[in-house]
């Protein structure tokens, strides 16, 4: 995505300093920035929207201890992150009582659901990552493969849901680990428990350093790599992978 973007702010800054073609080369540069900008569409300028695209969109929320939510509904369903401990009172309109519970980094399974009215009972705010699933699942996406990570490295990465719209992931990796060479063969939204300080290596041997922090969310696309965790502390994420 960074990549991209510094590609728009060089045609930008070529733009200003006059030095790009006009006419028809000028029609095929402002084409090129249309081109580059819509690839980045995944991607929201609005923290409370990390990302929003065709299959999810996902929230960043953090909800005040003590403050009732508005009557509202979801009309779809959801993976819902729980970034800090806490304790939620559900009060739906037809009477029904929900009372959740969750510890720092737990997630949770959110069907869509009639009118209802929320509030944090535990003492501190929250921030709950909400990936809202825009599509049904498709039974011709497989989620696993012969370098499905779950077998290569099953001490790593353990499947904590799975049914016909997502499976979701949890990985934690030591300090100073290599996850071996896996395969992700879904589009996935990633959702950082810990820091990230990693050196990702693709099978043709190119690598990259790849960092994230705490509380962060990002998109990934179908890939196969391994990994080395450069932290001398553990580290984990949550992965959504997208059946749709």
């Amino acid at each position: 995505m960074w990549d991209r973007l510094r590609a728009v702010d060089r045609l930008k800054i070529g733009l200003q300093d006059g030095i790009l073609p006009r006419g028809h080369a000028m029609m095929s540069v402002m084409r090129t920035i249309l081109l580059l900008f819509t690839a980045t569409v995944a991607f929201s300028a609005d923290p409370r929207t990390p990302i929003d695209n065709d299959e999810v969109k996902v929230l960043n929320v953090t909800q005040a201890p003590h403050v009732k939510t508005r009557l509202h509904d979801h009309k779809i369903n959801r993976v819902m992150i729980y970034l800090q401990a806490g304790h939620q009172n559900i009060d739906y309109q037809d009477g029904k009582k929900v009372v959740l519970d969750w510890k720092p980094g737990e997630m949770k399974w959110s069907p869509a659901s009639g009118m209802h009215i929320a509030e944090i009972t535990s003492d501190n705010p929250v921030t709950i990552i909400e990936i809202e699933l825009k599509k049904p699942g498709n039974p011709s996406k497989l989620a696993t493969g012969a370098l499905d990570p779950v077998k290569v490295d099953p001490k790593s990465y353990k499947v904590e849901l799975e049914n016909d719209q997502v499976r979701v992931l949890r990985v934690k990796i030591g300090p100073h680990k290599v996850a071996p060479l896996h395969e992700h063969m879904l589009n996935r939204v990633v959702t950082y428990i810990t820091d990230q300080n990693f050196r990702v290596t693709t099978p043709d041997g190119k690598a990259e350093t790849v960092q994230h922090k705490a509380g962060e969310v990002s998109w990934g696309t179908p890939t196969r790599h391994k990994e080395e965790n450069l932290s001398d502390k553990p580290f984990e994420v949550v992965v959504v992978e997208l059946k749709s």
